[in-house]
């Protein structure tokens, strides 16, 4: 009699269980970690609706418009579901915008590296007083609203402006630059250099710096020590950065529209036409989808790159 009623409490314990859950547990651990899997629900459920609402309903929309039918009076039939807007993505005209909008963005990430790689290092490498307010002086910009910023590029790029008298004072001539491909890159660049700085100085921050000591008491010079050690080290800042910098870059309507002209159309502004101007939103729809495509590659080898930075660093002695 005895073992029988020990035996009841092991049997109702294990029918407690659920799966996933250790059948050893006891009673009090088991609700303990169901209450835990409620309370982390109800915390990500607002997240959860957010993401939902904000991003896969309008992320849903945009691609069941990219499969209508555009009518001859300009309507959107969302019948007679087809290709012809991904079809047309083949054009001639879209694929130069295309090419065009990675150019710049290349070449605005390109140059953001140059100039955030030298800043970041040199700020990882202050005190800790001088880190902090220089740190401040990276995330003022942000305090002001990026529309304004631009247009205080456009007013410093223009001809009545600071620079366009600074060159004439220098016998140069009238500065002519705005409305060219070379003002939608400095005002991207302006725009997105934070973008660039803060992984990089993450990166640096975290970086072991008795390796480099190492380096150099193994007689390597301070270039060879910084190309072989420390930029190894920081790989995963600089691929952050450049995706945080090529993504907005690559998609980027508010620059091109004030600092750009005729000649510096970019996806972005092309896609915002569609919709606006020409009135055809299943191509303008197909564009977005393409260019969000595009963004969730570009995340998706960041966090791989990162996944293996992580895994490298815990590997490593």
């Amino acid at each position: 009699m005895p073992s029988r009623r020990r035996a009841k409490p092991e049997a109702a314990q294990q029918t407690a269980a659920r799966p996933g859950e250790p059948a050893s547990a006891t009673p009090n651990e088991l609700d303990a970690q169901r209450r835990a899997r409620r309370t982390g629900t109800l915390i990500a459920t607002p997240g959860a609706l957010y993401l939902l609402i904000f991003f896969m309903v309008p992320l849903g929309l945009i691609t069941v418009y990219s499969f209508a039918t555009r009518t001859s009076t300009g309507r959107t039939s969302l019948s007679g579901w087809n290709l012809d807007s991904y079809e047309r993505i083949a054009d001639d005209v879209i694929l130069g915008i295309i090419a065009r909008s990675a150019w710049l963005a290349f070449i605005t990430t390109v140059l953001c590296l140059i100039v955030a790689y030298p800043f970041a290092y040199y700020l990882a490498t202050r005190p800790p007083r001088l880190r902090a307010r220089l740190l401040v002086l990276v995330m003022i910009p942000f305090w002001t609203n990026g529309l304004v910023r631009v247009f205080a590029i456009r007013f410093l790029l223009g001809s009545n402006g600071p620079a366009s008298a600074l060159s004439e004072a220098m016998g140069f001539g009238t500065f002519r630059i705005l409305f060219t491909p070379t003002a939608v890159v400095l005002g991207m660049v302006y725009g997105f250099l934070t973008f660039m700085v803060l992984p990089l100085y993450v990166a640096l921050e975290r970086m072991d710096w008795r390796l480099v000591e190492a380096a150099r008491d193994l007689y390597a010079s301070g270039a060879k020590a910084f190309w072989k050690v420390t930029v190894p080290l920081t790989r995963s800042g600089i691929v952050a950065g450049c995706v945080l910098v090529f993504v907005p870059s690559f998609g980027s309507y508010v620059v091109p529209e004030i600092l750009g002209g005729a000649k510096t159309l970019l996806i972005g502004s092309y896609v915002a036409r569609q919709f606006q101007a020409a009135r055809n939103w299943p191509l303008g729809a197909a564009l977005s989808v393409l260019v969000i495509v595009a963004m969730l590659v570009a995340v998706a080898v960041n966090q791989r790159n990162s996944a293996n930075a992580e895994r490298t660093g815990a590997n490593s002695p």
